[in-house]
């Protein structure tokens, strides 16, 4: 029996990611956030309008994802209700946030350069993405906190030997990878295998960009010849 209920926020269970971006004085800003979702080589992340990193992904246009796995959640606890805004929102007050200038000392973390953009790398993350911004939205103009969308290309790609894969380790083995999920606030990972998938059967080499892009090539190419043979019919 299903009860139909007013949910007061919708976290079913997406990966943590810490979001690294520069700040206006060229100092470091990172932010533990789950709302983000990954299609193709992008990726969308949705943000508090009024977060530090909003307005640095705003000016910037590039940051790195930084996944972390379930070994270093104490440390992404410790920054969890921090901003890296010195003035605080009066709806992030009100869920006991403080204003914290150097989240990466709080956590112990540590940064690592980057390869293709300013922010840097927390080398803590077993996986680590550098990415630009494509477009911004405004989301959600309903609600009573600002609220914006990100679509970011994925430009870089780093990945902790010990959980890679293959003769050429070039994939991730989700055996070895366990990432941080977080449903519903409370923290959770991917240690126990459940079931194999049909989409296994299909080789991920099928999803590299320059196939698919010769599959498309191909199907134009057998259209326009199609269209040519009809036309020599009339």
């Amino acid at each position: 029996m299903h009860k139909p209920i007013d949910l007061p926020i919708l976290y079913f269970g997406t990966p943590v990611v810490l979001i690294s971006t520069i700040n206006d004085d060229g100092s470091v800003n990172i932010a533990p956030s789950s709302s983000i979702w990954w299609l193709g080589k992008s990726c969308m992340i949705g943000l508090d309008g009024s977060s530090k990193t909003t307005e640095n992904l705003k000016r910037t246009k590039e940051c790195v994802l930084n996944l972390p796995s379930a070994d270093i959640v104490d440390a992404i606890n410790k920054i969890a209700n921090t901003t890296g805004t010195k003035s605080v929102p009066l709806h992030k007050k009100a869920w006991g946030y403080r204003y914290l200038k150097s989240k990466v000392e709080e956590a112990g973390l540590t940064v690592q350069q980057a390869v293709k953009v300013n922010p840097p790398r927390i080398e803590e993350c077993q996986v680590q993405l550098e990415a630009t911004v494509a477009k911004t939205h405004r989301f959600s103009d309903n609600s009573l906190v600002p609220m914006f969308a990100f679509e970011l290309s994925i430009i870089q790609c780093h990945i902790e030997e010990s959980i890679l894969m293959g003769d050429k380790k070039q994939y991730v083995d989700p055996d070895e990878w366990h990432p941080l999920i977080m449903s519903f606030r409370k923290f959770y990972t991917t240690n126990d295998y459940i079931h194999p998938s049909r989409l296994n059967n299909i080789s991920v080499e099928k999803y590299r960009v320059r196939e698919m892009k010769g599959l498309v090539g191909g199907l134009v190419k057998n259209m326009f010849s199609f269209l040519y043979r009809e036309h020599r019919k009339l």
